[in-house]
């Protein structure tokens, strides 16, 4: 019975989505992007681009987008003394807990947690869920691929144990130093990658709770929804990501991947098409606007203007389209007396 009670789980999940059961998500918990983008405007190196300057960029995509999304991802070094403040009460926290200075290797990247952070602090601060990013291939070295699998089992289990959802997001990536760098640019090969990632964690092993994917072939070559064979195909990879999820009973939401927003919007119609439940975006959604940056009233104008608008239209194409997650506790039917519950929950 204390297995099939994960009460603090299902609560930051519904915390996350609409009340129409639906994930309407921004990340806003970039670090490397943002550091390229405000070195290039400020004329210096991605090192020696400021704390200062990275608090502002983040605080301003709190303010002006937290409203309007059902939640938001936060990184813990510079979003949280930039804009955790600013976010409204009623919108999902999710925290990031893997550093964006991952280990690469002749055979692969290894992952690692942000230093001084765990599950067990995200979860006294307040979050909803953990966000953990996982770079996979199935065809890296087997210690990177063990390592990986570690990672994520692990941290599972602490999620697990704080009673605290697992948004797990899985992205692949050109192995350096074994094959060109234009191998993902094959839509055949990368589909069977993010497949196979998938398979892997959809695993019970690892507690995953909501998943954050990638397209399976690169949102920017997606062709149009005509009924052509091309659009077939790639339907079909789509379906099996669906077919995947919902085979091991979890949600699914995807990220945008830096593209377009027309782009992306035709990623959410094929993934909308295969059940998924919504999406968790953000360079898609603000990156033009950030261009402003220094001029922080035009950056604010711009998201206004163009995030919150674009924001809508996703919303209302995921209420149209999008499958609704309704998480219950049928767990809690089966007791009948008194301190029954208090005595089972773990």
């Amino acid at each position: 019975m204390t297995n099939e009670l994960h009460l603090g789980k299902m609560r930051g999940l519904r915390r996350m989505a609409t009340p129409a059961g639906h994930f309407s998500m921004v990340a806003v918990d970039q670090r490397h992007q943002i550091a390229q983008l405000i070195a290039a405007r400020r004329g210096v190196a991605p090192d020696e681009v400021s704390f200062a300057d990275m608090v502002t960029v983040k605080r301003v995509l709190v303010e002006e987008l937290g409203h309007h999304a059902s939640a938001v991802l936060l990184d813990p070094n510079f979003c949280f003394p930039a804009a955790l403040q600013q976010l409204p009460g009623r919108t999902g926290l999710v925290v990031t807990l893997e550093d964006n200075r991952w280990e690469e290797t002749p055979g692969g990247r290894r992952s690692h947690p942000i230093r001084d952070w765990s599950v067990g602090k995200i979860k006294r601060c307040g979050a909803d869920g953990v966000k953990l990013l996982c770079w996979f291939r199935p065809d890296a070295d087997d210690d990177v691929i063990a390592h990986q699998r570690s990672f994520v089992e692990g941290i599972g289990l602490e999620c697990r144990r704080h009673d605290i959802a697992l948004v797990l997001e899985l992205l692949a990536y050109p192995l350096a130093g074994r094959d060109g760098c234009d191998e993902l640019e094959s839509s055949e090969r990368h589909a069977a990658m993010v497949l196979a990632s998938l398979r892997e964690f959809t695993h019970p092993r690892y507690g995953v709770d909501l998943l954050k994917l990638e397209s399976p072939q690169p949102g920017a070559t997606l062709p149009e929804r005509d009924g052509s064979a091309e659009h077939d195909r790639a339907q079909r990879w789509f379906d099996e990501m669906g077919s995947l999820c919902s085979a091991a009973g979890i949600p699914w939401v995807m990220l945008s991947a830096g593209v377009t927003f027309a782009q992306f919007e035709r990623v959410m119609q094929y993934a909308y098409a295969a059940g998924a439940n919504g999406f968790l975006a953000g360079r898609a959604i603000w990156w033009e606007a950030l261009g402003n940056f220094p001029d922080l009233a035009a950056m604010a104008s711009g998201l206004r203007r163009q995030g919150h608008d674009e924001l809508q239209m996703l919303a209302e194409l995921t209420l149209r389209a999008g499958t609704s997650w309704h998480g219950h506790s049928a767990a809690l039917d089966a007791f009948r007396a008194e301190g029954e519950v208090c005595a089972a929950y773990r």
